[in-house]
Protein backbone atom coordinates (compact mmCIF):
# COMPACT_ATOMS: atom_id res chain seq x y z
CA UNK A 1 0.00 0.00 0.00
CA UNK A 2 1.28 3.44 -0.96
CA UNK A 3 0.61 6.76 0.72
CA UNK A 4 1.09 10.25 -0.68
CA UNK A 5 1.84 13.40 1.29
CA UNK A 6 -1.43 14.70 -0.13
CA UNK A 7 -3.27 11.90 1.66
CA UNK A 8 -2.19 13.43 4.96
CA UNK A 9 -2.58 17.10 4.04
CA UNK A 10 -6.14 17.49 2.79
CA UNK A 11 -8.20 20.64 2.42
CA UNK A 12 -11.54 20.45 4.22
CA UNK A 13 -13.75 22.23 6.71
CA UNK A 14 -13.88 22.22 10.50
CA UNK A 15 -14.28 21.31 13.17
CA UNK A 16 -13.05 17.70 12.89
CA UNK A 17 -11.40 15.51 10.28
CA UNK A 18 -12.76 12.29 11.82
CA UNK A 19 -16.17 13.67 12.83
CA UNK A 20 -16.81 16.18 10.02
CA UNK A 21 -14.62 15.49 6.99
CA UNK A 22 -14.86 11.69 7.31
CA UNK A 23 -18.67 11.52 7.67
CA UNK A 24 -19.09 13.90 4.72
CA UNK A 25 -16.92 11.67 2.55
CA UNK A 26 -18.74 8.54 3.76
CA UNK A 27 -22.12 10.08 2.98
CA UNK A 28 -20.99 11.03 -0.51
CA UNK A 29 -19.67 7.50 -1.06
CA UNK A 30 -23.03 6.08 -0.03
CA UNK A 31 -24.98 8.41 -2.33
CA UNK A 32 -22.62 7.57 -5.17
CA UNK A 33 -23.09 3.85 -4.48
CA UNK A 34 -26.85 4.30 -4.82
CA UNK A 35 -26.31 5.96 -8.18
CA UNK A 36 -23.93 3.25 -9.42
CA UNK A 37 -26.43 0.56 -8.40
CA UNK A 38 -29.24 2.31 -10.29
CA UNK A 39 -31.16 2.85 -7.02
CA UNK A 40 -31.14 6.63 -6.83
CA UNK A 41 -34.56 7.13 -8.45
CA UNK A 42 -36.18 4.46 -6.27
CA UNK A 43 -34.91 5.98 -3.02
CA UNK A 44 -37.58 7.89 -1.09
CA UNK A 45 -36.15 7.96 2.46
CA UNK A 46 -32.79 7.79 4.19
CA UNK A 47 -31.58 6.90 7.67
CA UNK A 48 -28.09 7.47 9.07
CA UNK A 49 -26.90 6.04 12.38
CA UNK A 50 -23.74 7.26 14.11
CA UNK A 51 -22.02 5.06 16.71
CA UNK A 52 -19.38 5.27 19.41
CA UNK A 53 -17.44 8.50 19.53
CA UNK A 54 -19.52 9.82 16.64
CA UNK A 55 -22.60 9.15 18.75
CA UNK A 56 -21.14 10.91 21.77
CA UNK A 57 -19.64 14.04 20.22
CA UNK A 58 -21.03 14.03 16.70
CA UNK A 59 -23.40 16.94 17.24
CA UNK A 60 -20.69 19.12 18.73
CA UNK A 61 -18.30 18.15 15.94
CA UNK A 62 -20.82 18.80 13.16
CA UNK A 63 -21.19 15.16 12.06
CA UNK A 64 -24.91 15.58 11.38
CA UNK A 65 -24.29 18.63 9.22
CA UNK A 66 -21.45 16.88 7.39
CA UNK A 67 -23.61 13.85 6.59
CA UNK A 68 -26.34 16.01 5.08
CA UNK A 69 -23.83 17.90 2.95
CA UNK A 70 -22.16 14.69 1.75
CA UNK A 71 -25.50 13.12 0.79
CA UNK A 72 -26.22 16.32 -1.12
CA UNK A 73 -23.10 15.75 -3.21
CA UNK A 74 -20.64 18.08 -1.47
CA UNK A 75 -16.97 17.34 -0.86
CA UNK A 76 -14.94 18.70 2.07
CA UNK A 77 -12.49 20.47 -0.21
CA UNK A 78 -15.09 22.19 -2.39
CA UNK A 79 -18.02 23.03 -0.08
CA UNK A 80 -18.40 26.74 0.68
CA UNK A 81 -18.40 27.15 4.48
CA UNK A 82 -20.31 30.43 4.18
CA UNK A 83 -23.34 28.71 2.62
CA UNK A 84 -23.57 25.71 4.96
CA UNK A 85 -25.94 27.20 7.56
CA UNK A 86 -28.42 28.36 4.93
CA UNK A 87 -28.43 25.04 3.11
CA UNK A 88 -28.93 23.02 6.27
CA UNK A 89 -31.76 25.30 7.37
CA UNK A 90 -33.51 24.66 4.05
CA UNK A 91 -33.22 20.86 4.52
CA UNK A 92 -34.64 21.10 8.03
CA UNK A 93 -37.51 23.36 6.95
CA UNK A 94 -38.48 21.39 3.84
CA UNK A 95 -37.67 17.98 5.42
CA UNK A 96 -36.25 17.11 2.02
CA UNK A 97 -32.72 16.44 0.88
CA UNK A 98 -31.61 16.30 -2.75
CA UNK A 99 -29.36 13.27 -3.14
CA UNK A 100 -26.25 14.24 -5.10
CA UNK A 101 -27.91 17.62 -5.54
CA UNK A 102 -30.67 16.39 -7.81
CA UNK A 103 -32.93 13.59 -6.47
CA UNK A 104 -35.34 14.66 -3.68
CA UNK A 105 -35.86 12.28 -0.75
CA UNK A 106 -37.67 12.68 2.55
CA UNK A 107 -35.36 13.27 5.47
CA UNK A 108 -36.33 14.40 8.96
CA UNK A 109 -33.01 15.28 10.61
CA UNK A 110 -34.30 14.74 14.15
CA UNK A 111 -35.68 11.29 13.29
CA UNK A 112 -33.45 10.01 10.50
CA UNK A 113 -30.08 11.00 11.99
CA UNK A 114 -29.63 8.71 15.01
CA UNK A 115 -26.81 9.12 17.56
CA UNK A 116 -25.99 5.92 19.46
CA UNK A 117 -23.99 6.97 22.52
CA UNK A 118 -23.80 3.55 24.15
CA UNK A 119 -23.28 1.41 21.06
CA UNK A 120 -20.38 1.08 18.66
CA UNK A 121 -19.68 -0.85 15.51
CA UNK A 122 -17.01 -3.53 15.88
CA UNK A 123 -14.01 -2.27 13.92
CA UNK A 124 -13.46 1.34 15.09
CA UNK A 125 -14.99 3.84 17.54
CA UNK A 126 -16.11 6.10 14.66
CA UNK A 127 -18.72 3.92 12.93
CA UNK A 128 -21.61 4.89 10.65
CA UNK A 129 -24.47 3.01 9.01
CA UNK A 130 -26.33 4.44 6.00
CA UNK A 131 -29.65 3.02 4.80
CA UNK A 132 -31.83 3.86 1.80
CA UNK A 133 -35.52 2.84 1.54
CA UNK A 134 -38.07 2.72 -1.28
CA UNK A 135 -41.68 3.94 -1.23
CA UNK A 136 -42.89 0.75 0.45
CA UNK A 137 -40.33 1.00 3.24
CA UNK A 138 -38.20 -1.73 1.76
CA UNK A 139 -34.45 -1.52 2.32
CA UNK A 140 -32.67 -0.78 -0.96
CA UNK A 141 -29.09 -0.48 0.21
CA UNK A 142 -27.16 -0.38 3.49
CA UNK A 143 -23.49 0.39 4.01
CA UNK A 144 -21.25 0.72 7.04
CA UNK A 145 -18.28 3.07 7.11
CA UNK A 146 -15.55 3.93 9.57
CA UNK A 147 -13.90 7.33 9.91
CA UNK A 148 -10.43 6.32 11.08
CA UNK A 149 -8.79 9.72 11.55
CA UNK A 150 -7.42 12.46 9.34
CA UNK A 151 -10.41 12.30 6.99
CA UNK A 152 -9.67 8.70 5.96
CA UNK A 153 -12.82 6.61 5.46
CA UNK A 154 -13.11 2.84 5.17
CA UNK A 155 -15.94 0.44 4.48
CA UNK A 156 -16.41 -2.50 6.81
CA UNK A 157 -14.44 -4.72 4.41
CA UNK A 158 -11.60 -2.19 4.09
CA UNK A 159 -11.44 -1.69 7.86
CA UNK A 160 -11.04 -5.41 8.46
CA UNK A 161 -7.27 -5.01 8.06
CA UNK A 162 -7.51 -2.25 9.54
CA UNK A 163 -5.61 -0.19 6.98
CA UNK A 164 -6.38 2.66 4.65
CA UNK A 165 -7.59 2.19 1.15
CA UNK A 166 -5.89 0.69 -1.46
CA UNK A 167 -3.29 2.34 -3.56
CA UNK A 168 -0.77 -0.35 -4.48
CA UNK A 169 1.35 1.86 -6.74
CA UNK A 170 4.97 0.66 -6.42
CA UNK A 171 7.20 3.31 -4.87
CA UNK A 172 10.91 3.72 -5.65
CA UNK A 173 11.65 4.25 -1.94
CA UNK A 174 9.17 2.27 0.16
CA UNK A 175 9.53 2.40 3.94
CA UNK A 176 7.37 1.04 6.73
CA UNK A 177 9.45 2.21 9.68
CA UNK A 178 11.69 5.08 10.70
CA UNK A 179 14.59 2.63 10.73
CA UNK A 180 13.94 1.73 7.09
CA UNK A 181 13.52 5.41 6.19
CA UNK A 182 16.89 6.31 7.73
CA UNK A 183 18.59 3.36 6.05
CA UNK A 184 17.28 4.41 2.63
CA UNK A 185 18.53 7.95 3.23
CA UNK A 186 21.96 6.58 4.23
CA UNK A 187 22.22 4.31 1.19
CA UNK A 188 21.08 7.06 -1.18
CA UNK A 189 23.00 9.82 0.57
CA UNK A 190 19.93 12.06 0.40
CA UNK A 191 17.49 13.88 2.65
CA UNK A 192 14.06 12.64 3.71
CA UNK A 193 12.48 15.37 1.55
CA UNK A 194 14.34 14.18 -1.56
CA UNK A 195 13.30 10.59 -0.86
CA UNK A 196 9.67 11.67 -0.47
CA UNK A 197 9.77 13.70 -3.67
CA UNK A 198 10.96 10.67 -5.61
CA UNK A 199 8.01 8.70 -4.22
CA UNK A 200 5.57 11.48 -5.07
CA UNK A 201 6.75 11.45 -8.68
CA UNK A 202 4.92 8.17 -9.28
CA UNK A 203 1.68 10.20 -9.09
CA UNK A 204 2.59 13.71 -10.30
CA UNK A 205 5.36 15.83 -11.80
CA UNK A 206 7.73 18.01 -9.79
CA UNK A 207 5.78 21.05 -10.87
CA UNK A 208 2.52 19.51 -9.64
CA UNK A 209 4.15 18.44 -6.36
CA UNK A 210 5.40 21.96 -5.72
CA UNK A 211 2.14 23.60 -6.78
CA UNK A 212 0.09 21.27 -4.61
CA UNK A 213 2.21 21.79 -1.51
CA UNK A 214 2.32 25.56 -1.94
CA UNK A 215 -1.47 25.50 -2.30
CA UNK A 216 -1.66 23.60 0.99
CA UNK A 217 0.54 26.29 2.59
CA UNK A 218 -1.60 29.05 1.06
CA UNK A 219 -4.76 27.54 2.56
CA UNK A 220 -3.04 27.32 5.94
CA UNK A 221 -2.04 30.98 5.72
CA UNK A 222 -5.51 32.04 4.61
CA UNK A 223 -7.03 30.16 7.52
CA UNK A 224 -4.73 31.97 9.95
CA UNK A 225 -5.63 35.32 8.37
CA UNK A 226 -9.36 34.63 8.69
CA UNK A 227 -8.91 33.57 12.29
CA UNK A 228 -7.03 36.77 13.06
CA UNK A 229 -9.68 38.93 11.40
CA UNK A 230 -12.79 37.22 12.84
CA UNK A 231 -14.39 38.48 16.04
CA UNK A 232 -17.13 37.37 18.39
CA UNK A 233 -17.77 34.01 20.00
CA UNK A 234 -17.24 30.50 18.73
CA UNK A 235 -20.43 28.52 18.03
CA UNK A 236 -21.72 25.79 20.30
CA UNK A 237 -22.96 27.28 23.54
CA UNK A 238 -19.75 27.50 25.59
CA UNK A 239 -19.49 31.23 24.75
CA UNK A 240 -15.77 30.93 24.06
CA UNK A 241 -14.54 34.29 22.72
CA UNK A 242 -12.21 34.43 19.76
CA UNK A 243 -8.86 35.52 21.17
CA UNK A 244 -6.76 35.72 18.00
CA UNK A 245 -7.86 39.25 16.91
CA UNK A 246 -7.05 40.79 20.30
CA UNK A 247 -3.79 38.87 20.59
CA UNK A 248 -2.75 39.98 17.11
CA UNK A 249 -3.53 43.63 17.85
CA UNK A 250 -1.46 43.54 21.01
CA UNK A 251 1.49 41.87 19.34
CA UNK A 252 1.39 44.30 16.42
CA UNK A 253 1.32 47.24 18.83
CA UNK A 254 4.38 45.89 20.65
CA UNK A 255 6.45 45.31 17.54
CA UNK A 256 8.47 48.47 18.13
CA UNK A 257 8.66 48.10 21.88
CA UNK A 258 11.58 46.92 23.99
CA UNK A 259 12.96 43.57 22.89
CA UNK A 260 11.38 40.49 24.42
CA UNK A 261 13.46 37.39 23.84
CA UNK A 262 10.37 35.18 23.94
CA UNK A 263 8.05 37.36 21.83
CA UNK A 264 8.42 34.91 18.95
CA UNK A 265 6.51 32.35 21.01
CA UNK A 266 3.59 34.77 21.28
CA UNK A 267 3.41 34.85 17.49
CA UNK A 268 3.57 31.06 17.29
CA UNK A 269 0.73 30.90 19.82
CA UNK A 270 -1.24 33.41 17.77
CA UNK A 271 -1.09 31.39 14.54
CA UNK A 272 -2.04 28.14 16.24
CA UNK A 273 -4.94 29.77 18.10
CA UNK A 274 -6.20 31.65 15.03
CA UNK A 275 -6.28 28.50 12.90
CA UNK A 276 -7.96 26.36 15.52
CA UNK A 277 -10.54 29.01 16.30
CA UNK A 278 -11.36 29.08 12.60
CA UNK A 279 -11.53 25.28 12.60
CA UNK A 280 -13.88 25.34 15.61
CA UNK A 281 -16.11 27.75 13.69
CA UNK A 282 -16.37 25.34 10.73
CA UNK A 283 -14.00 27.25 8.45
CA UNK A 284 -11.71 25.92 5.74
CA UNK A 285 -8.61 24.22 7.13
CA UNK A 286 -5.99 21.64 6.19
CA UNK A 287 -5.93 18.31 8.01
CA UNK A 288 -2.41 18.28 9.41
CA UNK A 289 -2.78 15.40 9.99
CA UNK A 290 -6.23 16.04 11.53
CA UNK A 291 -8.52 19.02 11.99
CA UNK A 292 -8.23 18.88 15.76
CA UNK A 293 -4.47 19.34 15.33
CA UNK A 294 -4.73 21.65 12.32
CA UNK A 295 -2.93 24.57 13.96
CA UNK A 296 0.35 22.93 14.96
CA UNK A 297 2.12 22.49 11.62
CA UNK A 298 0.98 25.87 10.21
CA UNK A 299 2.12 27.65 13.39
CA UNK A 300 5.57 26.07 13.14
CA UNK A 301 5.69 26.88 9.43
CA UNK A 302 4.82 30.50 10.23
CA UNK A 303 7.70 30.46 12.70
CA UNK A 304 10.01 29.17 9.97
CA UNK A 305 8.93 31.67 7.30
CA UNK A 306 8.79 34.69 9.62
CA UNK A 307 11.68 34.19 11.99
CA UNK A 308 14.27 31.94 10.34
CA UNK A 309 16.75 33.81 8.11
CA UNK A 310 16.88 32.43 4.59
CA UNK A 311 13.47 30.75 4.75
CA UNK A 312 11.90 30.36 1.31
CA UNK A 313 9.26 28.46 -0.67
CA UNK A 314 11.67 25.58 -1.27
CA UNK A 315 12.03 25.22 2.48
CA UNK A 316 8.24 25.20 2.93
CA UNK A 317 7.99 22.36 0.41
CA UNK A 318 10.76 20.36 2.09
CA UNK A 319 9.09 20.98 5.47
CA UNK A 320 5.80 19.50 4.26
CA UNK A 321 7.47 16.57 2.51
CA UNK A 322 9.42 15.70 5.65
CA UNK A 323 6.38 16.15 7.89
CA UNK A 324 4.45 13.89 5.53
CA UNK A 325 7.02 11.10 5.84
CA UNK A 326 6.78 11.22 9.64
CA UNK A 327 2.98 11.34 9.56
CA UNK A 328 2.90 8.25 7.34
CA UNK A 329 4.81 6.29 9.97
CA UNK A 330 2.12 7.06 12.54
CA UNK A 331 -0.71 6.39 10.10
CA UNK A 332 0.75 3.06 9.01
CA UNK A 333 1.94 1.79 12.39
CA UNK A 334 -0.39 3.33 14.96
CA UNK A 335 -3.30 5.77 14.59
CA UNK A 336 -4.08 9.45 14.08
CA UNK A 337 -7.59 9.18 15.52
CA UNK A 338 -8.41 10.77 18.86
CA UNK A 339 -11.32 8.35 19.22
CA UNK A 340 -8.87 5.48 18.85
CA UNK A 341 -5.78 6.52 20.86
CA UNK A 342 -6.58 9.88 22.42
CA UNK A 343 -5.18 13.29 21.53
CA UNK A 344 -1.64 11.90 21.48
CA UNK A 345 -2.68 10.55 18.07
CA UNK A 346 -3.70 14.01 16.85
CA UNK A 347 -1.88 16.89 18.54
CA UNK A 348 0.94 14.56 19.58
CA UNK A 349 1.48 13.35 16.02
CA UNK A 350 1.28 16.92 14.66
CA UNK A 351 3.93 17.95 17.20
CA UNK A 352 6.17 15.07 16.13
CA UNK A 353 5.70 15.86 12.44
CA UNK A 354 6.43 19.55 13.02
CA UNK A 355 9.51 18.91 15.14
CA UNK A 356 11.08 16.64 12.55
CA UNK A 357 10.17 18.93 9.65
CA UNK A 358 11.56 22.01 11.37
CA UNK A 359 14.78 20.17 12.16
CA UNK A 360 15.00 19.33 8.45
CA UNK A 361 14.71 22.90 7.17
CA UNK A 362 17.11 24.11 9.86
CA UNK A 363 19.78 21.86 8.35
CA UNK A 364 19.37 18.70 10.41
CA UNK A 365 20.55 15.30 9.28
CA UNK A 366 18.02 12.49 8.83
CA UNK A 367 19.14 11.14 12.22
CA UNK A 368 18.53 14.51 13.90
CA UNK A 369 15.15 14.75 12.18
CA UNK A 370 14.17 11.32 13.51
CA UNK A 371 15.37 12.37 16.98
CA UNK A 372 13.29 15.58 16.86
CA UNK A 373 10.19 13.65 15.82
CA UNK A 374 10.75 11.18 18.64
CA UNK A 375 11.12 13.96 21.22
CA UNK A 376 7.95 15.61 19.93
CA UNK A 377 5.90 12.48 20.60
CA UNK A 378 7.71 11.24 23.69
CA UNK A 379 6.45 14.25 25.63
CA UNK A 380 2.88 13.91 24.40
CA UNK A 381 2.45 10.26 25.39
CA UNK A 382 -0.80 9.66 27.26
CA UNK A 383 -2.44 12.88 26.06
CA UNK A 384 -6.19 12.39 26.38
CA UNK A 385 -8.92 13.62 24.06
CA UNK A 386 -11.49 15.25 26.35
CA UNK A 387 -13.29 18.06 24.49
CA UNK A 388 -15.66 19.98 26.71
CA UNK A 389 -19.27 19.65 25.50
CA UNK A 390 -18.03 17.68 22.50
CA UNK A 391 -16.71 20.88 20.90
CA UNK A 392 -13.23 21.30 19.43
CA UNK A 393 -12.59 24.34 21.62
CA UNK A 394 -11.55 23.58 25.22
CA UNK A 395 -8.79 22.39 25.59
CA UNK A 396 -8.16 21.81 21.87
CA UNK A 397 -7.33 25.35 20.76
CA UNK A 398 -4.69 26.07 23.40
CA UNK A 399 -3.39 22.51 23.08
CA UNK A 400 -2.36 23.27 19.49
CA UNK A 401 -0.42 26.32 20.62
CA UNK A 402 1.36 24.35 23.33
CA UNK A 403 2.28 21.61 20.85
CA UNK A 404 3.64 24.09 18.30
CA UNK A 405 6.00 25.59 20.90
CA UNK A 406 6.96 22.09 22.05
CA UNK A 407 7.77 21.12 18.45
CA UNK A 408 10.14 24.07 18.06
CA UNK A 409 11.89 23.15 21.29
CA UNK A 410 12.11 19.48 20.27
CA UNK A 411 13.81 20.47 17.01
CA UNK A 412 16.27 22.69 18.86
CA UNK A 413 17.14 19.96 21.35
CA UNK A 414 17.70 17.45 18.54
CA UNK A 415 19.85 19.85 16.54
CA UNK A 416 22.16 20.29 19.53
CA UNK A 417 22.93 16.57 19.36
CA UNK A 418 24.31 14.27 16.70
CA UNK A 419 21.09 12.27 16.20
CA UNK A 420 22.00 9.38 18.48
CA UNK A 421 19.52 8.64 21.27
CA UNK A 422 18.21 5.72 23.30
CA UNK A 423 14.50 5.67 22.37
CA UNK A 424 13.87 5.39 18.62
CA UNK A 425 10.95 6.94 16.78
CA UNK A 426 9.71 3.45 15.95
CA UNK A 427 9.62 2.56 19.64
CA UNK A 428 7.83 5.73 20.63
CA UNK A 429 5.22 5.16 17.90
CA UNK A 430 4.64 1.66 19.23
CA UNK A 431 4.43 3.03 22.76
CA UNK A 432 1.88 5.62 21.66
CA UNK A 433 -0.27 2.88 20.16
CA UNK A 434 0.00 0.70 23.27
CA UNK A 435 -0.81 3.66 25.51
CA UNK A 436 -3.85 4.47 23.41
CA UNK A 437 -5.07 0.90 23.59
CA UNK A 438 -4.73 0.98 27.39
CA UNK A 439 -6.48 4.33 27.73
CA UNK A 440 -10.04 4.21 29.03
CA UNK A 441 -12.71 4.91 26.44
CA UNK A 442 -13.95 7.95 28.37
CA UNK A 443 -10.67 9.70 27.55
CA UNK A 444 -10.94 9.08 23.81
CA UNK A 445 -13.22 11.72 22.27
CA UNK A 446 -16.39 10.80 24.10
CA UNK A 447 -16.58 13.87 26.37
CA UNK A 448 -17.20 11.48 29.27
CA UNK A 449 -13.93 12.08 31.14
CA UNK A 450 -11.21 14.58 31.96
CA UNK A 451 -11.89 18.28 31.46
CA UNK A 452 -15.07 17.43 29.59
CA UNK A 453 -16.75 16.52 32.88
CA UNK A 454 -14.66 18.30 35.49
CA UNK A 455 -15.11 21.73 33.96
CA UNK A 456 -18.88 21.28 33.93
CA UNK A 457 -18.87 20.10 37.56
CA UNK A 458 -16.78 23.08 38.65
Amino acid sequence: MSLSVFDLFKIGIGPSSSHTVGPMKAALRFASALERAGLLAATTRLRVQLYGSLGHTGRGHGSDRAVLLGLSGETPEAVDPDTVAQRLAAIAEQKTLHLLGRHPVALHPREDLVFHKRQRLPLHPNGMRFEAFDATGGLLLAREFYSVGGGFVLTADEAGEPRIDADETPLPNPFASATALLERCRVRGCSIAVLMRENERVWRSDRKIDQGLIEIWNVMQACAARGIAARGELPGGLHVPRRAPVLHARLAAQSGAAHDALAVLDWVNLYAIAINEENAAGGRVVTAPTNGAAGVIPAVLHYYTRFVPGADAHGVIDFLLTAGAIGMLYKENASISGADVGCQGEVGVACSMSAGALAAVLGGTPEQIENAAEIGMEHNLGLTCDPVAGLVQIPCIERNAMAAVKAINAARIALRGDGSHRVSLDRVIRTMLDTGRDMKVKYKETSRGGLAVNLIEC
